[in-house]
């Protein structure tokens, strides 16, 4: 079967592999989709992910597909189920996965980082994270529940009511996501800040959402906003969430940043707004949540996928050699894979 393999650094090769062998608790996907996200880019590059990824490795921890095999123990799903793929493994061991905080878990395992992912015709993944899909999501959408979920957690993590303002700044895939994610939870009004005038467009006309393009010198008013969602992760974008966010705010924390970028603070304003500024990590048991938004109808994310790669195109979008890239998807089987 074909793979795309980080053999080393900066480096992918497309590659026949062997089908890989399942554990009695595990099951093989015949790959439909995977996502490729900002992790891998980071991966790609040698920096961290969720966890760290050692080469030769399969990225791909955006995943849908068709069961192929299911091992002895498995329960859950079956062959020919249409499924979606959690990447995050925990150990349910440490003191945070014996705490309900998962999400941090000392020794976590992720499908597409530390084990083989969905850049590859068919991969395996225990069959506790692997997640049957409803007749009404394709297999294309089903790609990105692990982005979706990620928003999910994200939201949960915050005092939400239906009065709010809330601000998320960026409109890459995350921060629209985190759109559409607010406004099914029946938030009052949502204001997306950005530099891309066809997605604020989109936004805007289809979902409803209020926009401030900052390209063309809108300006993000101060001390406004009950919620800001910083969906960017820079330092200058983090400094406007804190100045964004009215009298008793919350500032969620969500865009990854460079590990080594810090940004500044005015205490003052933490204490004198009596702020919750909150980080956001991964996406703890949230799958079940994210396929019943998309399922329903509540949000969709096909609007937001610009691209469908094979695997020889990765390399060349990872590389920067392709532009206009909003969200793209690879294509490894069709929809009845």
């Amino acid at each position: 079967m074909k793979a795309l393999v980080l053999t080393a650094v900066k480096n992918l090769e497309v590659k026949d592999v062997d089908m890989p062998e399942i554990k009695p608790d595990e099951v093989l996907v015949h790959t439909a989709y995977a996502g490729i996200c900002g992790t891998d880019h980071a991966l790609y590059a040698g920096l961290p992910g969720s966890a760290d990824a050692v080469p030769p490795i399969v990225l791909g921890h955006e995943n849908s597909g068709v069961v192929a095999k299911v091992g002895s123990e498995v329960k859950n799903v079956k062959v020919g189920d249409r499924v979606s793929v959690d990447p995050n493994i925990y150990c349910g061991e440490c003191k945070y996965c014996r705490t309900s905080r998962p999400e941090l878990c000392e020794h976590l395992d992720a499908v597409g980082v530390t084990r083989d992912g969905g850049f590859e015709d068919y991969f395996t993944a225990p069959a506790k994270v692997v997640y049957p899909i409803p007749d009404s999501l394709s297999l294309k959408a089903a790609a990105v529940t692990e982005p979706l979920s990620c928003a999910v957690h994200g939201v949960d993590l915050l005092e939400l009511h239906p009065y709010q303002k809330v601000l998320v700044i960026g409109d890459g895939f995350m921060g629209q996501l985190f759109v559409q994610t607010l406004l099914a939870q029946g938030v009052e009004e949502v204001t997306l800040s950005g530099l891309s005038e066809d997605k604020l467009k989109l936004n805007h006309d289809k979902f409803g959402a209020k926009t401030i393009n900052t390209a063309k010198g809108e300006k993000i008013p101060n001390d406004t906003y009950d919620i800001v969602i910083e969906a960017v992760g820079r330092p200058e974008t983090q400094e406007q969430a804190v100045e964004a966010a009215a009298r008793g705010g919350q500032v969620l924390m969500f865009g990854v940043g460079n590990p080594d970028d810090k940004f500044s603070i005015n205490s003052y304003e933490v204490f004198q707004k009596q702020l919750t500024i909150q980080g956001a990590f991964i996406n703890p048991y949230c799958f079940e949540d994210a396929i019943a938004l998309m399922g329903s109808g509540k949000v969709d994310v096909l609007p937001l996928l610009s691209h469908e790669f094979d695997l020889k195109e990765v390399d060349d979008f990872v590389n920067g050699r392709i532009d206009g890239v909003s969200k793209a998807v690879v294509k490894l089987a069709g929809e009845e894979a």
